[in-house]
């Protein structure tokens, strides 16, 4: 079983937020390859599925902790716990605001560098897991980043993040696969982040 966990917090005020992109591209995961219900289990809403990759079809479940992010990782060692499996099985789908809006970056391993629900995960999860980290930008000031992520996207935002959340979900079997090179050059091949326009609020972040 392999694990898709996004980060978000629940609830209805906080679903078009910025920091709920993890919750948002599961969503989209779940209708685009035809996952089962949503229920809840592990202090989380799951869905199984299964989906058809180069090496053969993956048994993956998703799921949206409901423990808020920053305690996110318990979920997740729940669920490992569960399934018999350590952090090498999950992949961590988040908002990254220091890459610009619209880039996404696949890694393993490394710090935290100031994520609190990635921090979360790394106190929880034994083995490296893997990450998702899809830019949102910076609003540019340290002070603002809190009320920034905890926003809704703008109309601006969804005209990158629709069609970014499409392109994740068709090269979605490369990733499942292990092949995270291959996943990050079909996501930026079918949705080229957009050109940073600087009347927008907010900078664009860094690679």
């Amino acid at each position: 079983m392999l694990i898709l966990a996004g980060q978000g917090n629940p609830g209805a005020k906080y679903a078009k937020n910025r920091h709920n992109a993890g919750f948002l591209l599961l969503d989209r995961i779940h209708n685009v390859h035809g996952f089962g219900p949503w229920r809840a289990k592990f202090e989380s809403d799951v869905s199984e599925g299964a989906v058809d990759t180069p090496n053969g079809r993956v048994k993956v479940l998703l799921m949206k902790p409901q423990t808020y992010y920053n305690e996110s990782g318990r979920a997740m060692s729940k669920a490992c716990t569960f399934y018999k499996v350590d952090g090498q099985a999950v992949t961590v789908l988040h908002d990254e605001i220091d890459l610009a809006p619209g880039r996404v970056r696949v890694k393993r391993g490394g710090g935290h560098s100031g994520n609190n629900g990635i921090r979360s995960a790394m106190a929880h999860l034994t083995g490296d897991f893997r990450r998702i980290r899809v830019g949102v930008g910076h609003p540019g000031d340290k002070s603002m980043v809190m009320p920034y992520v905890l926003s809704d996207f703008s109309k601006a935002d969804l005209d990158w993040f629709v069609p970014l959340s499409d392109a994740i979900c068709k090269a979605l079997p490369f990733l499942l696969a292990g092949d995270d090179e291959r996943f990050q050059t079909e996501v930026m091949r079918l949705a080229p982040a957009p050109k940073h326009d600087p009347k927008q609020a907010g900078r664009p972040g860094t690679e």
